[in-house]
């Protein structure tokens, strides 16, 4: 009997061989469990706000376009590739249904800088009385906006990094022999980083710690965490503003 690895690398020469649709559809069957991890990994930026169906919806177009276009002769692991492929379909559907106004955008612009401004004062991490107060609103009101802003502040902290500072999140300096100066801005941004995780409140860090470091879903955190998943997407965004905030103040003052 064929092991699960060498049935599929047979499924693979067969399908890049004929093209067969049928064959295309019992990879689709084979790897759809690649939709379900990552719709729940994308699902801790909506919380209630978009069904954790329509996200795995979204993704059954990216793990086919992934299936079509694959290449078994790259030598590249088909389950990292189709990841991507995944992610990017769920992320380019969500993006085309443009309904985040700009007054949410501006809103999520205005608690970054509220955290940012009250822990400068404070010297601590600010909490969620504090914030409310600084933006004249209740808590009640914050945590009802930090949910809103979920939909117009979607991106990660990997994907940010990449966009802003041309890293991920392993920071990886093994390619900058050579240039002391990326070296140690990529070191500065490990230190930055460091010490804002270190000061999340407890929630916030934990949540930062399986999301980003153990990889877990949505669903998965909640579990742990016993608290509602609506409530982790809210300690993600809350997080995800935190260290935003600070790297963007870091940024500025390297590009004043």
């Amino acid at each position: 009997m064929l092991s699960n690895d060498n049935k599929r690398q047979e499924m693979w020469k067969k399908y890049s061989q004929s093209g067969d649709p049928s064959i295309r559809e019992a990879l689709i069957v084979e790897y759809s469990h690649l939709i379900k991890y990552v719709a729940g990994r994308l699902s801790i930026y909506f919380g209630s706000n978009v069904e954790y169906d329509d996200l795995v919806g979204y993704g059954v177009f990216g793990l086919i376009d992934a299936i079509e276009k694959f290449d078994i002769d790259k030598g590249v692991k088909f389950e990292t590739y189709a990841s991507l492929r995944i992610r990017g379909s769920i992320i380019d559907s969500i993006r085309e249904l443009d309904w985040v106004p700009r007054s949410l955008r501006k809103k999520s612009k205005d608690i970054e800088k509220a955290y940012v401004e009250l822990e400068l004062e404070l010297g601590h991490v600010a909490n969620d009385e504090q914030v409310a107060e600084r933006l004249g609103i209740s808590v009640t009101d914050l945590n009802k906006l930090v949910s809103e802003v979920n939909l117009s502040s979607f991106v990660s902290l990997e994907d940010y990094l990449e966009q802003n500072y041309e890293v991920g999140l392993d920071l990886s300096d093994a390619d900058e022999v050579g240039r002391p100066e990326r070296s140690l801005e990529i070191d500065e941004i490990k230190h930055i980083l460091a010490d804002t995780i270190d000061k999340l409140p407890e929630k916030e860090r934990m949540v930062i710690s399986f999301y980003y470091f153990d990889e877990l879903t949505l669903k998965e955190i909640s579990a742990i965490m016993k608290v509602t998943e609506s409530r982790i997407s809210q300690l993600h965004t809350k997080a995800i503003m935190r260290m935003k905030g600070k790297l963007d103040r870091h940024r500025s003052i390297i590009l004043s």
